[in-house]
């Protein structure tokens, strides 16, 4: 049994309360950890220890924190494999994804973060010839970042990494479902000696642990990735006290298939645009769109494919569907598949929880599942469900498709298929996503633009945008005249 603790200034501590909470696999339904059900004190204590190491970690050059960060990707490194099972056995993703995906990011996004602090430096302008303007940026103090389950690591240092680089000291709450490689993350800035309160981790529930985040007045700014209903009270929250807010919230991604795609390309991107992480990724592509004259053709080669999907144990190395993370999220994906039924839609593959084989016979596994016949207005198309659904319809004509894909409450991502480039962009433009891949998906580049429009969120993470996020400009006009 492992006891996930608090780091707080540089020390791991259980809460001040001394609760503990139930950390379960999802892949056997087995309790294998506890997490420490933290307070509000357990937040004071994290913001003192951040305030009062503020002023030092803010005074460090751009290339001192840039070796801080540095040490922590290669602490993680160093427990590349201790990190991956972590990551599998708190998420129930499958080990191969946890190894080529989440662990391999939360290095890079470190090790990113160090290097783009290189281009993060003070502006100045002087051309105009009566003086010279300044721009500098300057951290904004103590920040608090919360992150989710379904990509616990790799979100939790995409946020704390550009807070550090900026200069300001953090206190992180990960998701409590998923807390096991935070905590190892703590354990590795103990190793390398972070110096005390420039990153704090407090664990417990959104209600108790969040809400203390968002209203303490020493915190000048929350960044928050998860559901829009929990956005939307941290925003209120932040708004009473003029924080900072970044959010990134949910998506329901529209995946456009016009009848000139690269047919095989686009059939397994869609696949995996829909089921990659058990479909538990904000960027999935969950409605898919298929221009009519290579609708069945396309419908019949995906259905094969899934049904040729192996969904197993999670350790296995050749599993490629594991666990959705909890109960709670399984029997939410469950309700959604009958109302689907309900409201007309036809289960091509899946459609119902997948039996397993001993260890994992109490493991939340639902089949991967594809849906057509539902109509675009529907619930099962509208609300996103966050697990290994996606439904299928055809389509006609450009404006048709246009008008699905903007049709929802979200505006996050998509991706358009096409070997006409002109079109492609021409959809894009006109789709209201904060991210369009166009014969791709999931191509990042870390200095772009990250986030969504509508009820996907506010602001932009990623690169310079994450940095000035974390910072206040302030000009210096000079006068030379």
């Amino acid at each position: 049994m492992i006891e996930i603790m608090n780091y707080i200034n540089g020390e791991l501590t259980p809460a001040i309360c001394g609760k503990k909470m139930d950390n379960i696999n999802p892949a056997t339904g087995e309790v294998f950890s506890t997490v420490p059900e933290s307070k509000k004190d357990d937040v004071d204590k994290a913001v003192e220890a951040a305030s009062n190491a503020f002023p030092f970690w803010s005074k460090l050059t751009n290339a001192e924190r840039s070796e801080w960060l540095i040490k922590m990707a290669d602490g993680i490194k160093a427990r590349f494999d201790e990190f991956a099972l972590a990551e599998t056995r708190d998420n129930g993703k499958p080990l191969f994804l946890s190894r080529s995906v989440d662990i391999p990011r939360s290095i890079s996004n470190l090790k990113y973060f160090a290097k783009e602090l290189e281009n993060f430096n003070e502006i100045v302008l002087d051309d105009r010839g009566a003086g010279i303007n300044k721009i500098l940026h300057q951290p904004i103090g103590v920040v608090g970042t919360i992150s989710p389950w379904n990509l616990p690591l790799y979100l939790f240092t995409w946020k704390i990494a550009p807070a550090l680089a900026a200069g300001c000291t953090v206190v992180a709450k990960p998701s409590e479902v998923t807390p096991l490689t935070a905590f190892l993350l703590s354990q590795v800035c103990v190793e390398i000696g972070l110096p005390a309160g420039v990153l704090n981790i407090v664990h417990g529930l959104g209600p108790d642990v969040g809400d203390a985040m968002t209203s303490h007045s020493k915190i000048k700014a929350i960044s928050f990735t998860g559901s829009t209903a929990t956005g939307k009270i941290i925003a209120k929250k932040c708004a009473e006290d003029l924080k900072k807010v970044s959010l990134e919230m949910g998506g329901k991604n529209p995946t456009i298939v016009f009848a000139d795609c690269d047919f095989e390309n686009a059939l397994s991107t869609a696949i995996r645009a829909s089921f990659a992480n058990q479909g538990q990724i904000c960027l999935c592509g969950s409605r898919i769109y298929v221009e009519r004259p290579i609708y069945e053709k396309f419908k019949e080669a995906m259905v094969e494919k899934i049904k040729g999907m192996k969904q197993g144990n999670p350790e296995a190395e050749d599993s490629r569907q594991g666990a959705v993370v909890s109960k709670q999220h399984f029997e939410k994906i469950l309700y959604h598949l009958e109302l689907a039924q309900r409201e007309g839609g036809t289960f091509l593959t899946g459609g119902k929880a997948a039996v397993m084989e001993a260890p994992n016979q109490n493991g939340y596994f639902v089949e991967p599942t594809l849906i057509e016949g539902l109509s675009e207005n529907c619930r099962t198309n509208q609300e996103e469900i966050f697990g290994p659904v996606a439904t299928i319809m055809p389509f006609d004509t450009e404006e048709e498709v246009i008008g699905y894909a903007n049709c929802t409450q979200y505006g996050l991502a998509g991706s358009i298929w096409s070997t006409d480039l002109e079109k492609a962009e021409r959809v894009a433009r006109k789709v209201d996503s904060g991210i369009l891949w166009i014969n791709t998906w999931l191509l990042r580049d870390l200095r772009t633009p990250f986030g969504g429009m509508k009820e996907s969120g506010r602001g932009r993470e990623g690169g310079t945008y994450a940095l000035e996020f974390f910072s206040e400009k302030k000009n210096i006009c000079i006068a030379t005249e």
